[in-house]
């Protein structure tokens, strides 16, 4: 891979990749040392907190218990509540989530939905193209300008008079970005995704009466949410925007995380916004983090829902501590989408979302998640019949007292070959079209991205791990998974990487962290030569 000459960036950091016709007017000179200023000044702190990731790691696979912190007893303990939050933030009871190409944001915005998510996380595959054009098309967004011509039907999109509230998922700590280099090496992901949107855009939203808006993924601890409060500060001083201009919503979708709600709250006071039920990757995390505990072997993934005890603690925890620091509680995804062609399983799909969408209501969250544009009808219908105020912060659920224990008990049920053949055959085919530039894949009628994929592969890994039964009495071992690999498989076409990189985050020991992190190496390899 060749790299473009250092002269035409600032000194240290090196840009390389594919010719991207708008990182012309995204990867300008301003713009790229606004992004080697945060990446010089956090990048070590990042390379630091993930190594304490991995001994905090050990220490449980070692049969240490995860616990509420000693040493933050006071900052749990005391009263305090977040900064005011701005008046469009307010009401968000209906959000949706989608990756960042044209015609998706165009379709979010225009939804119906409070507010839209643009993810270059779980729904976004990072390619070079991607990025650089998501962030083209979110500046286009933000100035009003954004169009998109179906090329097959000739169909124009174009923004409508009322649009979705804006918020940006940049890409987790632990992922890097091979495509810009500082002093040789790769910087994090999400000072990228953050810096180029903030620098283009903050000034403009700030102006149009809004704000920048973001949410921050994957975090494990309170420290972590430290880093992005310090982040926030240097960028508003860089350009002259005043401290707590940016508001941030937590996803809290690790198993250390739950255990830190008030201290991540507490770090990012003066920019939160709130925490978000990150569900499927909360299931992911619980995988991940007791991966020794043979203990907490999963059933089914269909069988790991919200009300398993295990889920209905963590969220309204969830509830309880947002509303008791004056902020918003965010439900989670529902997974389903439309099903045009077989009006009984459509139905029965509306009715799981509908279900879970009063749970969610009448469990005191503030607003919740959709994947699909037509599932925002549903959702709105709920929220304003069960919460008719803008939200339900002044509710502060008491009544909620979530011992450690709650959030520990392992999920019960069955493990079935055709939980088995249904995780197999969602991980390769999800994986499959994520190396081919599709981050949010809709299979069998949910709507699948990288939080799912992860559970099919680390339920995999944890049946095996732990020599698992069946129900039938069969052990789960690693010639039945690549026995079922090639059944499953046999009929697709499939990327011919894509097989082998499945079994390998699958049955790999020690378990691989993030499946994205070999995934993305192999992504940034078949790339065309760079510019």
């Amino acid at each position: 891979m060749t790299t473009r000459p250092a002269s035409a960036s600032p000194a240290g950091l090196v840009v390389r990749g594919p010719r991207v016709p708008e990182g012309e007017t995204v990867l300008t000179p301003a713009a790229l040392a606004f992004v080697e200023d945060l990446a010089r000044r956090f990048g070590p702190e990042v390379a630091r907190l993930l190594e304490a990731r991995r001994r905090r790691q050990e220490e449980w696979d070692r049969g240490a218990r995860l616990r509420f912190l000693e040493e933050t007893r006071t900052i749990r303990a005391s009263d305090w509540t977040v900064a005011p939050l701005p008046q469009d933030l307010l009401d968000r009871r209906v959000e949706i989530t989608g990756p960042v190409d044209r015609k998706m944001i165009l379709n979010a915005l225009n939804s119906g939905a409070s507010v839209f998510m643009a993810d270059f996380e779980d729904a976004t595959t990072p390619t070079w193209e991607n990025l650089v054009r998501g962030q083209a098309n979110l500046r286009d967004a933000v100035a009003g300008t954004l169009r998109h011509t179906d090329p097959a039907t000739g169909k124009e999109y174009r923004l409508g008079a009322r649009t979705a509230v804006l918020c940006v998922r940049p890409r987790g700590w632990h992922l890097p970005e091979a495509h810009v280099l500082l002093d040789g090496a790769p910087i994090p992901g999400g000072l990228l995704d953050f810096g180029l949107f903030f620098f283009h855009n903050a000034r403009s939203l700030v102006e149009r009466g809004t704000g920048p808006y973001f949410y921050l993924p994957k975090m494990q601890s309170h420290l972590e949410a430290r880093l992005w409060n310090d982040v926030f500060l240097r960028a508003q001083e860089r350009i002259g925007l005043p401290a707590g201009t940016i508001k941030a919503t937590v996803l809290i979708e690790t198993l250390p995380a739950a255990f830190e709600m008030d201290e991540i709250l507490w770090e990012l006071r003066q920019h939160s916004a709130g925490l978000n039920c990150g569900r499927w990757d909360y299931i992911f995390s619980f995988i991940k983090t007791r991966r020794s505990d043979p203990e907490a072997v999963l059933p089914d993934r269909a069988q790991v829902t919200m009300e398993q005890p295990f889920m209905r603690a963590y969220t309204q925890h969830l509830v309880r501590v947002c509303h008791r620091r004056g902020v918003h509680a965010m439900g989670g995804m529902a997974a389903q989408i439309p099903i045009k062609n077989d009006p009984a399983a459509g139905e029965s799909a509306l009715a799981k979302v509908r279900a879970d969408k009063e749970r969610e209501a009448q469990d005191g969250h503030d607003g919740t998640w959709v994947a699909h544009p037509g599932l925002v009808p549903l959702a709105r219908e709920v929220f304003d019949r069960i919460m008719p105020g803008p939200n339900q912060i002044a509710r502060h659920r008491d009544d909620v007292d979530t011992r450690e224990e709650d959030l520990l008990v392992p999920p019960r049920g069955t493990r079935t070959e055709a939980g088995l053949r249904r995780a197999v055959l969602v991980g390769v085919r999800y994986l499959d079209a994520w190396l081919s530039g599709l981050g949010c894949v809709p299979l069998d009628h949910l709507m699948e991205d990288a939080a799912t994929a992860e559970i099919c592969r680390t339920q995999i890994w944890q049946w095996v791990r732990h020599a698992a039964r069946l129900e039938d009495g069969r052990v789960v071992d690693a010639a039945l998974v690549r026995r079922l690999l090639a059944e499953e498989t046999g009929g697709l076409r499939l990327r011919p990487e894509t097989v082998p990189l499945f079994e390998r985050v699958s049955l790999s020991d020690p378990l691989i962290e993030f499946l994205t992190l070999p995934a993305y190496e192999r992504l940034v390899a078949l790339e065309p030569a760079s510019d």
